[in-house]
């Protein structure tokens, strides 16, 4: 699933090519906005929240997008050949002058007045990699959670937006906490820690497609994906399985390292 640095860096983009211009034309293809024709509307900008991506327009209205496992948006200058995907792909296309902008397997595709985007947004934690990031009001939601693990609760967006899979197992990693640690356990100074590490990783990321937290490109990851791999720090085996606490298996795999990584251990898995 996309990170909050991959919807950044996609609003950056789009925001670099639509705010202030002139909605040429669009093609929604989708059912349920049937209706919706954006031309002759202007882009006020693109900005995103968390892992949510709003465009807003000079009447007043708001385009939301969520990119969920696989969506994506592709800029395009005219007449050069989209390379996003299939065709049947494509959900909603605006083009600007010699620029198009593509979103592909879009999900959550919403069109409602700027003033209602909390409806959407609202319930979403502080957002990680926003300027304005509110380190305080995010150690209060984590510690809210008490009873949760940390692995849990790192990526529940309501407590703090942006994180995903890949940044928890490697913040976790860097922290050295496991991610079945609960909350509770963790001290005031241990939450302010992993949310700073968290917060470090992504930033340095955020304006670029990588996601390296090594700083080495070719072994971008310390345990996120090592499966069958042992640890670069001390060579334990990393380990990893579906889920956090309890099993289950339609959760992203979580991995971590059992000896540089303290707290409580998986209670089950391989």
């Amino acid at each position: 699933m996309p990170e909050g640095d991959t919807v950044y860096l996609a609003a950056k983009r789009l925001d670099a090519l639509l705010a202030g211009r002139r909605i040429d034309r669009s093609d929604v293809r989708l059912p349920s906005l049937a209706t919706i024709d954006f031309a002759g509307i202007d882009c006020l900008g693109v900005r995103p929240v968390g892992k949510h991506l709003l465009f807003r327009f000079s009447n007043e209205t708001s385009l939301h997008t969520h990119f969920r496992m696989d969506g994506s948006w592709h800029i395009y200058r005219t007449g050069q050949r989209w390379k996003g995907g299939p065709m049947h792909a494509v959900r909603l296309v605006l083009y600007s002058g010699d620029a198009v902008a593509v979103g592909y397997r879009l999900h959550d595709v919403l069109v409602l007045p700027t003033t209602r985007e909390a409806d959407i947004v609202g319930h979403l934690g502080p957002d990680i990699l926003d300027d304005s990031w509110d380190t305080g009001r995010a150690a209060e939601n984590v510690r809210a959670c008490a009873g949760r693990s940390i692995g849990d609760v790192l990526v529940d967006q309501r407590v703090v937006a942006g994180i995903g899979n890949i940044y928890r197992c490697e913040t976790l990693f860097l922290a050295g906490i496991t991610p079945f640690t609960p909350v509770r356990d963790l001290s005031d100074d241990e939450v302010a820690s992993t949310l700073a590490i968290a917060r470090t990783l992504m930033m340095r990321n955020r304006d670029r497609s990588s996601q390296a937290t090594t700083g080495d490109e070719r072994d971008a990851h310390f345990v996120y994906g090592k499966r069958r791999s042992t640890c670069r720090r001390c060579g334990t085996p990393i380990r990893s399985q579906h889920g956090v606490g309890q099993q289950r298996p339609n959760e992203q795999p979580i991995f971590w390292c059992p000896r540089c990584q303290v707290g409580t251990q998986a209670p089950s898995g391989p």
